[in-house]
């Protein structure tokens, strides 16, 4: 690694999209700080090209909930790996993004080796497996959540945790509702956001463009715009269109691509907040095995909503079809109605921009540098 220049070592590990965008914007404002760190883990692109030493690319990896089965083998050869590293160099603070099934070993490794651990979004005990927070106190120093509810659930349960606001709401204004002047459901634009990750857009870009080409068969002159992450995926889906389907692509831009929309069709996650924040009414799909499921998922999970959005809102303000679904006509049938009831849309937009609009109030990525000076020091 070469001569140690730097006062402090600081150690990222992201296994997914959504988290390298996470640790780069960090890093970045780490350096704007003056802070003496020098920056090394386990991440994607965005953080090697805010100045983070990869010793893996972990991200072109990544999987989510039962797909990540397959990537067993690999993510312990990740972990192996760290942990000679942790073993012939000196880290002062890990920081580790989401993730929980991989995150969890690399904070034990940390703290094994000595240095102080913090977790950066926090795992989603409170909706499902809550026994693991057993782990996250013998692993985890401090606790930066995203969501608001989040820091009294874990503090009742003896988690250093503190609310830094939400990553994803950073610098984005949250926009007025829609209210769908001279709306023609016909002339519907609708947009499709099958995810960041390979498995959710493997398994959701399909269906989603079956819900649009059925929804022309009742809206005819409806237009449709497709959100890709990066230009690699939207290789992906242009190699992937069905017949008889045609979209505008957009990459990487959820927040104004939703504001131009009049609805969208969106994977659980991340983005949904962003639709939210520009008030587009949305359904949300999820697309995993409903064997395992029904065999070991719906005993595990303790909360009655599964997406961000309808979590937050505490009911369900947006169609989620989650954890799987089994056809995709029930879900063309309910957003055809959603079209045709211009005062539905009215409400539903209102109701996302008061929801999300106090998450934009706050500077995660400012909170984040002071709590890591903190630990440094």
């Amino acid at each position: 690694m070469g001569d140690v220049k730097n006062k402090y070592r600081v150690f990222f590990s992201a296994a997914e999209p959504s988290a390298d965008s996470h640790c780069a914007a960090l890093i970045e404002n780490i350096k704007k700080s003056g802070l003496d760190v020098e920056c090394v883990g386990v991440g994607g692109d965005k953080m090697a090209k805010a100045g983070c030493e990869l010793l893996e690319k972990t991200t072109e990896r990544a999987a989510m909930t039962y797909n990540a089965f397959g990537q067993i083998f690999y993510f312990k050869k990740v972990i192996n790996r760290v942990k000679n590293y942790f073993t012939l160099n000196k880290v002062d603070l890990a920081v580790v993004c989401d993730s929980p099934a991989f995150n969890f070993h690399i904070a034990k490794t940390g703290k094994e080796a000595g240095c102080k651990t913090l977790f950066y979004v926090a795992p989603q005990l409170w909706a499902w497996a809550p026994w693991r927070i057993k782990k996250l106190k013998r692993w985890c120093d401090k606790l930066c959540c995203i969501l608001p509810f989040e820091e009294l659930w874990f503090r009742e349960r003896g988690v250093h945790a503190d609310f830094i606001g939400n990553p994803l709401m950073e610098g984005v204004e949250v926009g007025a509702k829609k209210y769908y002047l001279g709306f023609n459901p016909a002339w519907t634009r609708l947009a499709l956001m099958p995810g960041s990750r390979d498995s959710e857009v493997k398994t959701l870009w399909e269906p989603m463009q079956y819900i649009a080409v059925q929804l022309q068969e009742v809206f005819p002159k409806l237009t449709v715009t497709a959100v890709a992450v990066d230009e690699k995926r939207k290789e992906f889906l242009q190699a992937n269109e069905i017949d008889g389907f045609e979209c505008v692509y957009n990459v990487g831009n959820v927040y104004d691509t939703a504001k131009e929309s009049d609805y969208t069709v969106v994977a659980s996650g991340s983005a949904t907040l962003q639709a939210a924040a520009a008030g587009c009414p949305m359904s949300i799909l999820y697309q995993s095995s409903k064997l395992l499921w029904l065999l070991v998922g719906k005993w595990l999970v303790t909360t009655p909503y599964l997406s961000l959005v309808n979590i937050l809102a505490q009911h369900e303000l947006v169609p989620e079809y989650m954890p799987y679904f089994d056809a995709v006509e029930p879900i063309v049938e309910k957003i055809a109605l959603q079209l045709n009831n211009k005062e539905s849309l009215i409400d539903t937009s209102d109701a996302l921009i008061e929801l999300v609009g106090p998450l934009a109030e706050d500077h995660p990525s400012q909170r984040l540098v002071e709590i890591i000076g903190e630990m440094l020091d």
